[in-house]
Formats: structure tokens, C-alpha cells, sequence
């Protein structure tokens, strides 16, 4: 029989014989970790009724590298926290492209995003990146 003891659905979707038709997430630590990454790859315009909503990080990893580039993407990450996520503090942003990082790809990025869950004092760590793998 199914345990149907979760908080939300898991992404992506797929089916669960233990938790019903779909996996469950089990702990708020997990949700939450489930809706910052869902905050960081929405691009703008796609939730409906809410078009403000998400950072866009991935579609932003496609433009050329620069410094500025840099900038827009941890001002979008700290705004959409603040506003949407304001229970979680996000501590650094750190990128990674070919000059520091010798295993990536000539035109590889990867963004880090460090951040704490406040309430449960957890701390985790995301990370996106423009390549295919």
C-alpha cells in the first residue's frame, strides 16, 4: 500500500509504487531545495499567472561571457530569493568557466549558488551549467 506521507511531488515527474502515482519529496529540506532549483531555471514568463517569476540562470549561460554577465546573473539570483524565497540567505555565487576551472569546455559556464535555509539552518549548494551533460 502507498505510504501517500509527503510534503509536494517530486520533479520530474515519474511514478512512485511506494508513494502513489508520482515520488513525493519527504522532508522540508528536500522541497525547498526542489523549489530553489525550479526559482533558478524558470525563465521569466513562464509560470503563468506569476510572469516575474524565476532567475532564467540557464538561458543567461548561452550569452558571451563576461563580467557584466556575471553581475546580471547574481542580481537576478538575490532578487527572486528575495522575493519569492525570502526563508532562504544566499551566501556566494561563484562561476566557473574555462580560466579557473580546467575541465570545462572553451564556452562552458557553471554558476554555483551556495545558500542557507534559514529555518532549518541547512546549507546546500546548486549548481547549473550551460553544457549538455
Amino acid at each position: 500500500m502507498a505510504s501517500k506521507q509527503g510534503i509536494g511531488v517530486k520533479l520530474p515527474l515519474s511514478y512512485d509504487s511506494e508513494d502513489g502515482p508520482y515520488r513525493l519529496t519527504k522532508t522540508l529540506q528536500e522541497n525547498v531545495q526542489q523549489n530553489f532549483k525550479n526559482l533558478m531555471l524558470t525563465n521569466p514568463g513562464e509560470r503563468v499567472m506569476i510572469p516575474a517569476f524565476g532567475a532564467g540562470i540557464r538561458q543567461l549561460l548561452f550569452e558571451p561571457i563576461t563580467e557584466e554577465l556575471f553581475s546580471r546573473v547574481r542580481s537576478r539570483i538575490f532578487n527572486q530569493v528575495r522575493i519569492y524565497m525570502p526563508f532562504v540567505n544566499v551566501e556566494d555565487v561563484v562561476f566557473n568557466t574555462l580560466r579557473n576551472k580546467q575541465d570545462l569546455g572553451p564556452n562552458e559556464v557553471q554558476v554555483s549558488i551556495v545558500y542557507n535555509i534559514l529555518p532549518l539552518d541547512a546549507r546546500d549548494t546548486l549548481t547549473i551549467s550551460n553544457s549538455a551533460s
